[in-house]
């Protein structure tokens, strides 16, 4: 088969969602498939089965395809860092960091970092679904483009445009992108779908015909604007998270800074009826939440600073109701945080921390991780770690009447140990089965994906 490229026609088009919902279509007719992304950008990321660290959207992909995952499904991730630097992550392993200038300078180094992965990729699959990254024609980055057009370039991949019309000027879009494209690869498009259509898709008919006779584009489909709570790549996204809070009983404030990490920790409650989840990033009252969570954080201690300039961290350390630190939430509730390499602050230094636990953080240089099964809280889950703090006393977790934390991620995938913490909260809190409920709604999503697609049209042109 050949294999396919995810255009978007601007960024946050939904190509996240549409990789993994043609790679599943196209996983259930009998072929085997993978995802790809050749450079992600992105604070989220995920510990995968060789414990190498990729992007959270390739891993979740990988998730729905029920495949093993590897630094081969995201051999490039840049997350962002101090003083416009960027964390530079390889084959799964931090190695650097850099501005965007020496990224660019050192590109012809990371293709064959790229080409690696991905042929070892296409080696093992029938079918690899390749998502881009932004839009694929920003003229002054067309040469330095690794996800777009340097891969459909390459290995000559048939390619999906993915135009969001909630974004206005979708014609424009559509139109621009194809003729701003390399001939060649205007050669290999085999369609356009058109995506968060709300109303009466009957009203874009007319959309439709000028699209394919005048535009000579073919359209695979209209989709409509279908709330999906999983797989969040970026603050962006998951800021549009959907929640039904008719029948909750508890509230939560997740306390948003600047450079919070791994949102996804907060999926299960954000389908979670009995909660109401709010993320708080301005220094307001506090007194109306049952938990307050401190998330990760890509840079912790200036994000604790951040807390303190704003004032919110008087009103966190006032709070008398229960805490819940995750990984660099859970280093800002030690005494001290001592960053002797300058990881997570422009300069070298300790920081105070909260002092709710009595022991002292430092970030060494090596990050640690791991993904394991883990005893916590009383607790056995399935979790992962990344991180550069230690604490001697507390290596894992911290548990105490009304301050809990660790260094884990993914702790409320877990039915026993999330039923354990909201049921202290509110005796009445009933749980539910957040595996099963995710499954569901990935197929209903997928399906509904499925009869709105021209199938037909997109495996007539990958079949060889």
């Amino acid at each position: 088969m050949t294999n396919i490229s995810i255009f978007g026609t601007s960024s946050d088009v939904g190509k996240s969602t549409i990789t993994f919902a043609i790679a599943k279509i196209i996983q259930d007719l009998g072929y085997s498939v993978s995802p790809f992304k050749a450079q992600n950008v992105s604070n989220n990321a995920h510990v995968c089965d060789d414990g190498s660290e990729i992007g959270i959207a390739q891993y979740f992909q990988a998730q729905v395809l029920k495949i093993k995952t590897s630094y081969h499904l995201n051999p490039i991730l840049l997350k962002s860092g101090k003083n416009s630097m960027a964390s530079l992550i390889l084959e799964g392993k931090a190695v650097d960091n850099i501005d965007v200038r020496s990224y660019y300078k050192n590109l012809d180094k990371l293709k064959p970092i790229v080409n690696n992965a991905y042929e070892y990729l296409n080696s093992k699959y029938d079918c690899l679904v390749c998502e881009g990254a932004g839009s694929p024609v920003e003229l002054n980055l067309m040469t330095k483009d690794l996800s777009n057009i340097y891969i459909a370039s390459k290995y000559n991949t048939k390619i999906i445009l993915v135009a969001n019309i909630q974004k206005g000027g979708v014609f424009a879009s559509i139109y621009g992108v194809y003729n701003l494209l390399p001939k060649k690869l205007q050669k290999n498009i085999i369609g356009v779908i058109i995506n968060k259509f709300c109303g009466d898709i009957s009203l874009f008919d007319e959309g439709v015909r000028i699209i394919e006779e005048d535009f000579k584009i073919p359209v695979l489909g209209i989709l409509p604007y279908t709330p999906f709570n999983f797989g969040f790549e970026d603050s962006a996204s998951l800021m549009n998270y959907s929640q039904d809070i008719t029948n909750a009983i508890i509230k939560v404030g997740v306390i948003a800074y600047p450079t919070m990490s791994n949102y996804n920790d907060f999926e299960p409650l954000v389908v979670d009826t009995e909660i109401n989840l709010e993320f708080i990033c301005s220094n307001i009252s506090l007194d109306k939440y049952d938990l307050i969570i401190l998330p990760g954080s890509k840079l912790v201690i200036k994000d604790l600073q951040w807390l303190k300039k704003i004032g919110l961290y008087k009103r966190i350390e006032n709070f008398t109701k229960d805490i819940l630190g995750i990984c660099g939430g859970y280093q800002m509730l030690f005494s001290s945080l001592e960053d002797k390499y300058a990881i997570e602050n422009d300069t070298s230094g300790i920081e105070n921390g909260f002092a709710f636990i009595d022991d002292e953080i430092v970030f060494e240089k090596e990050k640690i991780l791991r993904k394991e099964t883990y005893d916590i809280f009383s607790c056995k889950i399935k979790a992962f770690e990344i991180h550069h703090g230690r604490s001697l006393k507390y290596p894992l977790f911290y548990e105490s009447s009304k301050i809990k934390g660790t260094f884990l991620h993914a702790i409320f995938d877990n039915d026993n140990l999330r039923n354990k913490i909201f049921k202290q909260i509110n005796k009445d809190y009933q749980g539910f089965d957040f595996q099963t409920l995710k499954t569901n709604i990935i197929d209903d999503f997928i399906a509904n994906f499925k009869h709105r697609l021209d199938i037909k049209r997109i495996l007539d042109n990958i079949k060889v």
